[in-house]
């Protein structure tokens, strides 16, 4: 069974000055996971490092299609909800950003709405 990927950046690299940081977009995600722990079983969950270039997004989306969180779908989606942004890239479609992704992971798998 082909999975959606959702591609997070891995806590704990060297932000400004060196200190240990994270990446407030992907702890947003890592976050929706941990309400919904079902979305583990339904989704691969892909850690990268913060450096780029990030071959595996790289290699999928191209080079200027690296930003996380993304949500590379398994497929060609056969319907798109209204109002969520669904890219193209390389031959794989794409969600980004943790709004985006959130929409989508609501509307496809039945978790909570985001609150406005």
């Amino acid at each position: 069974m082909n999975r959606d990927r959702l591609f997070l950046i891995k806590p704990g690299f060297a932000g400004r000055h060196g200190q240990p940081s994270f990446c407030p977009a992907c702890a947003q995600m890592e976050g929706l996971l941990e309400y919904y722990p079902v979305l583990r079983s339904k989704l691969e969950i892909c850690l990268v490092d913060f450096e780029r270039p990030r071959p595996a997004l790289v290699k999928i989306l191209g080079s200027e299609n690296q930003s996380c969180p993304v949500l590379i779908l398994s497929g060609t989606p056969p319907l798109i909800p209204q109002g969520i942004n669904v890219l193209e890239s390389h031959g794989h479609y794409f969600v980004e950003g943790p709004a985006s992704i959130c929409a989508w992971l609501s509307c496809i798998h039945g978790t909570g709405w985001p609150h406005e």
